[in-house]
């Protein structure tokens, strides 16, 4: 039934009338979209098997040669096709979002899903075509050195190779290769550059090694040649600084543009990549469920609900995470440089992919998948300000002097229940800024960043504008808060993970953090019960952590020292309780170290502060690039 669906939105892509009214570009109208098929489509047409709702006949580009290849569909004829009514609002958005693409600034086909992630509707739906086929294996006729240009090969003709097309039901992507590190693809095998003089012969650091054999078609039609035709632009390059661009929606209740953060990002794009992601975990899912499988617009229903088999592990907020866990990146690698020796076998229309070696395809699979894993699968997917209708800043934001030296971990206190879904996230976030805007008097809200309970990361003050989550401090280090109150239970796992692990490493990887940098609650450096007892005993326990004391970070900012117990009294950090009869602070007042500073100060900046004292000397304090008064000189 499924596959007949696919079948069937091809035909209305192919004959909709492009001028019609659309729905708003939401997840949930593909899946009535979808749906409304699924009631329609009998049976029989479930032996069809096309990637529908990807191949237009207007597009003739490279991806619909692999769409066309590896996914079976040669041509596609009027008669064939007997398309079905459906609403001329459907109708307009299935023409609407076939096809992926990014042209002025603008991001096309694409949609928002409802856990406020922006999902390509392409990558996804050729995922599921290629899960819906049980997944096939291209074995790669490397023994030749002819492309399919040279030999006269036109695309029809390609169809002959069927033969050679082999369906498996593989457990999982990491079957799908050999395993081969990725510092090792390099190869000494025959190429095809006939007549291209200028190809490279060799590369320094190549190592001869086997080229692949065989392309798997799921990850083909949705990461690999994306990832390989992306990066053919500059193989020698490491860095790709526009993957994983993010944008902004003209609205979030009906949205219809959809507008890039940088105005020159490539098509490998968050939107993208989201799709692409979402393509391959539930194709792979596809291809290993028995019959009879779950309707598609069930399965989208489920996977951007709560969760595929009511897992909440397993739907698009965790993409990232169970994306990583299919495959790895030397199995991505190999595929990356199969499906690009398969595209200059099949006429390529890139005159510089049809002049490159081996070697030379090994090196952009190695610089895309390093680049692919550890920009974007190895980082937390984080929403922009624009995403949780954030208020403008009031005011002007104090650029920071990066990289920074110190991550504090704060709780938000109020709001106390941590937030699970998109919806209260982004509610979440807007009270706080209201709170600090408009009781607090500050520009914006305070912190750098907030993790939320549903595996997405918030943009606050973000990482290059000084935030105001720990006062005296705001300038040397990025704030990053947990929605809700740690003071007896812990977060959850996923958010822990991400301020300890995904959220660093990413940033040091940038050149944002600097690699040793320390981290430290937020009780060390004001007097405050923040981050909550429960978080702050475990951040006690992780990698960077560092118990410091006031005047070492004043002094050490490169390489903060480590204090003891027996280390003398030090004056705490500068506050307006402190600066307000002198600008030296008392020096009766307690030293801060790693544990509870003295007393329980028991409200937060996120929330509503009873005591008046802390209110005075709150948590956060507006943006400055210097302490509010200075340290004593001795």
């Amino acid at each position: 039934m499924a596959q007949g669906v696919l079948w069937i939105l091809l035909g209305l892509l192919l004959w909709s009338d492009p001028g019609t009214a659309s729905l708003p570009l939401l997840m949930d109208s593909v899946i009535q979209a979808l749906a409304e098929l699924e009631q329609k489509v009998p049976a029989a047409n479930a032996s069809h098997t096309a990637s529908a709702w990807l191949l237009s006949a207007s597009n003739s580009g490279p991806h619909n040669r692999l769409y066309h290849f590896l996914l079976g569909v040669q041509s596609l004829d009027a008669a064939e096709l007997d398309p079905y009514p459906l609403s001329p609002e459907l109708q307009g958005l299935i023409k609407e979002v076939a096809q992926h693409d990014v042209r002025e600034g603008q991001e096309y086909g694409v949609v928002l899903a409802p856990d406020g992630s922006t999902v390509a509707v392409e990558p996804l739906l050729a995922g599921l075509e290629a899960g819906l086929q049980g997944r096939k294996v291209i074995n790669l006729p490397l023994d030749s050195t002819a492309t399919s240009r040279e030999a006269g090969v036109t695309f029809p003709d390609i169809v002959a190779i069927a033969p050679d097309v082999k369906a498996t039901s593989t457990p999982g992507l990491r079957d799908a290769s050999p395993e081969v590190t990725t510092a090792d693809i390099g190869a000494n095998s025959p190429d095809a550059t006939t007549g291209c003089p200028d190809v490279q012969a060799s590369l320094p650091d190549a190592k001869a090694k086997t080229p692949p054999t065989m392309v798997d078609s799921l990850l083909a039609v949705t990461l690999a040649g994306n990832l390989g035709l992306t990066f053919l632009q500059g193989p020698q390059t490491q860095s790709h600084p526009d993957l994983g661009t993010e944008g902004c929606w003209d609205q979030l209740s009906a949205p219809r543009t959809f507008t890039l953060l940088d105005p020159k990002a490539s098509l490998l794009t968050t939107a993208f990549l989201n799709g692409a992601l979402d393509g391959v975990i539930l194709g792979d899912y596809l291809s290993r469920t028995p019959e009879p499988r779950p309707s598609l617009s069930h399965l989208l229903s489920q996977y951007y609900g709560a969760g595929v088999a009511r897992d909440p592990g397993f739907r698009s907020n965790f993409r990232r995470q169970n994306g990583a866990a299919l495959t790895s990146a030397s199995i991505l690698a190999q595929q990356v440089w199969g499906t690009l020796v398969l595209l200059q076998r099949l006429e390529p229309v890139h005159s510089q992919l049809r002049c490159m070696s081996q070697e030379q395809l090994a090196q952009v699979a190695a610089n895309a998948t390093k680049e692919f894993t550890e920009a974007f699968l190895g980082c937390p997917a984080i929403h922009p300000r624009c995403r949780w209708g954030a208020a403008p800043y009031q005011g002007r934001p104090t650029p920071l002097q990066l990289p920074l030296g110190f991550l504090y971990v704060h709780h938000t206190y109020v709001p106390a229940p941590p937030c699970t879904d998109f919806a209260r996230c982004a509610a979440n976030m807007r009270s706080m800024q209201r709170y600090h805007q408009d009781t607090q008097g500050w520009e914006d809200i305070g912190y750098s960043f907030v993790v939320g309970s549903d595996g997405y990361v918030y943009e606050g003050r973000g990482w290059h504008w000084v935030g105001a989550h720990t006062l005296g401090h705001n300038s040397r280090g990025f704030g990053v808060a947990i929605v809700g109150n740690y003071t007896a239970a812990l977060p959850t796992e996923a958010a822990l993970r991400t301020v300890r692990d995904t959220l660093p490493s990413c940033a040091v990887r940038a050149g944002l953090l600097r690699p040793d940098y320390a981290l430290l609650g937020h009780r060390q450096l004001v007097r405050t019960d923040c981050p909550g007892d429960a978080l702050f005993h475990l951040l006690r326990t992780w990698p960077h952590f560092t118990a410091v004391s006031l005047r070492s970070l004043h002094y050490t900012a490169r390489r903060p020292s480590v204090y003891t117990s027996s280390t003398r009294s030090l004056p705490p950090a500068c506050n307006r309780c402190a600066c307000t009869a002198s600008a030296r602070p008392p020096a009766s007042l307690p030293h801060v170290f790693s544990g509870n500073p003295g007393p329980a100060f028991a409200g937060h900046s996120a929330g509503n502060i009873p005591d008046p004292v802390t209110s005075a000397c709150a948590a956060s304090a507006q943006p400055q690039t210097q302490p509010a008064c200075p340290f004593p000189s001795s």
